[in-house]
């Protein structure tokens, strides 16, 4: 038996998010569809390093898989495309050690979140980019305010309210903002995120760059480890899980 570890990729919008749930499309189902096919009917269940929700892209997801098939990385890789649907793609294959765990093994993940403030969006983008009516924030203070959030911290006030993780303690390496045109994209990088955290912070520090809320509000926010009292969660659509770590 091998253990295949793959890079994928894939367009949120026409999915109600990565698990399998019944009488819904998602990417665990389309894949694992594929892989049991390849398996003469044997069901091959597949593990992700995270779930993302309906909506939600990826760029570089990783999940694992065994196989008794004795097929080499790259075709593994070309028979996984040929067969799913244009909307999700495999990256990368690679074989690796059995204790390999897609989502145990982590050390730490990247996500990207991108707001479209110009005037006029482009039909083409509104699945792909959170649309800001024109509006353009000020980056310096969402910048000064995302200081608050860096390095470790309880970060219950940035999760939703329905998750039954008990520790909620969390590292945040980096967060930056940088303009791509019109487009405004945040990244952030840490060692693990809970339930809605990167959308509920970038709903949050657009507050701050829309002066809806001080720079300062932002460290009350986070020590008083209550939900309420951070912003609104940020649309599903301008996110994108960029990158895992391992």
């Amino acid at each position: 038996m091998k253990r295949f570890k793959a890079t994928i990729s894939y367009d949120g919008t026409g999915f109600s998010g990565y698990q399998v749930q019944p009488g819904e499309r998602t990417i665990q189902l389309e894949i694992e569809k594929v892989l049991t096919t390849m398996h003469k009917g044997e069901h091959v269940r597949i593990t992700a390093s995270g779930r993302t929700d309906s909506k939600v892209h990826a760029t570089g997801q990783v999940i694992h898989f065994d196989t008794p098939l004795s097929i080499p990385p790259e075709k593994m890789m070309k028979a996984l495309n040929v067969q799913l649907p244009r909307d999700i793609r495999v990256l990368a294959v690679e074989e690796v050690a059995s204790d390999f765990h897609a989502r145990f093994s982590v050390s730490g993940k990247r996500y990207r979140y991108i707001w479209d403030c110009g005037v006029i969006q482009s039909p083409f983008r509104r699945h792909y980019t959170v649309e800001t009516a024109g509006i353009k924030p000020d980056v310096e203070k969402m910048k000064e305010a995302a200081q608050f959030i860096l390095g470790e911290h309880d970060f219950t006030c940035f999760c939703a309210a329905n998750t039954s993780v008990v520790d909620k303690v969390r590292t945040v390496h980096a967060l930056d903002f940088e303009w791509h045109g019109d487009e405004l994209h945040m990244t952030i990088e840490g060692n693990g995120f809970l339930y809605n955290m990167v959308r509920i912070i970038a709903g949050t520090l657009w507050e701050v760059g829309t002066n809806k809320r001080t720079v300062e509000n932002m460290e009350e926010v986070i020590a008083s480890k209550s939900r309420d009292l951070a912003g609104k969660t940020a649309p599903a659509h301008g996110l994108y899980l960029e990158k895992v770590f391992y």
